[in-house]
């Protein structure tokens, strides 16, 4: 049963502006070595404060939604505690509170179950930190 959970880290580049990453490519690509078929969970995690994973519709502006939507709930201002780095950073740390750093997703028959419009995503709010690392771990 060695194969039977395997794992790959993904290097990320952000840049400096917010973003929301799409990484159902690398998933895919990932499972069809990992799974070989089979049918089990895949678990993204970003193992950064300041970081998240969503699984959103993306291309028809539900990206920028989201991060419009981060603005407003969490505006990057002086009002947060957290002071270091770029004006209103702060916000960056309480975003994994409400886009969480991780999902496990279905796998069947070796590809995502995912909906028709469904996309796993980076959410990167931090102008920073441009380089990010995601792990995909495969448990068939």
């Amino acid at each position: 049963m060695s194969d039977a959970f395997t794992t790959r880290i993904l290097n990320v580049s952000t840049g400096s502006r917010e973003r929301v990453v799409d990484l159902t490519g690398d998933c895919e690509d990932f499972l069809r070595e990992a799974a070989g078929g089979r049918d089990g969970l895949l678990n993204i995690f970003v193992p950064h404060a300041t970081a998240g994973i969503a699984v959103i519709e993306t291309g028809a502006g539900s990206d920028d939604d989201l991060l419009a939507a981060l603005h407003t709930l969490l505006p990057a201002d002086d009002r947060w505690q957290h002071r270091h780095g770029s004006p209103g950073h702060g916000r960056d740390h309480v975003l994994p509170a409400l886009v969480p750093p991780h999902a496990t997703l279905p796998v069947i028959a070796g590809h995502l179950e995912l909906g028709t419009w469904q996309s796993v995503c980076l959410v990167d709010t931090n102008k920073d930190n441009p380089e990010r690392t995601v792990r995909l771990s495969f448990l068939g």
